[in-house]
């Protein structure tokens, strides 16, 4: 990735890593201490109702990040899109998935019309989320970070998604550390 890099730098580009994921009420259990002879017990509420996220890293460690109640479609990502121009000077490399709402209408739309130039969109091989450091950004939010939370409301879910986005926000090398593990 050094050769990309450098050569986004040259440009002026802000790299950028993306990715989405979705969050259900449904914990991610794992292991946890408990008192001798008790088995813990974590009640949940079963249910389809979930949250979806979308977040860009950057190799310097930088998270942006936004949370929605509906999936990600076209507008969706063009809402994020546009976000990250509003936060980030300057022109954006960014680096995804093959997602359809990447490659949607409404994406090709905002790009030819509202982007001028400024974004630079670069397509990941198929089948290789390993290749994406974003990948691990959500690994370790969803078992580190809100490893056995159940929550009974998706208002109560919001809340422990953006504390955790908070935490990690302040370990700017828990981001690097998934370049890091991904080769970059």
């Amino acid at each position: 990735m050094a050769g990309p890099e450098k050569g986004a730098a040259a440009r002026g580009q802000t790299v950028l890593f993306v990715d989405e994921a979705g969050f259900y009420l449904l914990p991610a259990v794992v292991r946890t201490w408990a008192p001798q002879g008790e088995t813990p017990l974590l009640y949940e509420w079963l249910t389809r109702d979930h949250l979806s996220a979308q977040s860009a890293i950057t190799p310097d460690g930088r998270l942006y990040f936004r949370l929605r109640e509906d999936a990600v479609d076209g507008p969706a990502v063009v809402d994020f899109l546009r976000q990250l121009l509003r936060v980030i000077d300057g022109k954006l490399l960014i680096i995804w998935d093959g997602l359809p709402a990447h490659r949607s209408a409404a994406v090709r739309e905002f790009l030819r019309t509202e982007a001028h130039g400024r974004v630079q969109l670069e397509r990941l091989p198929g089948y290789v989320p390993d290749l994406n450091p974003d990948e691990d950004v959500w690994a370790h939010l969803k078992y580190v970070q809100l490893r056995n939370v159940a929550t009974a409301t998706i208002d109560d879910l919001a809340v422990q998604i953006r504390r955790a986005v908070r935490r990690l926000r302040r370990r700017p090398s828990v981001i690097e550390g998934a370049f890091t593990h991904v080769g970059l």
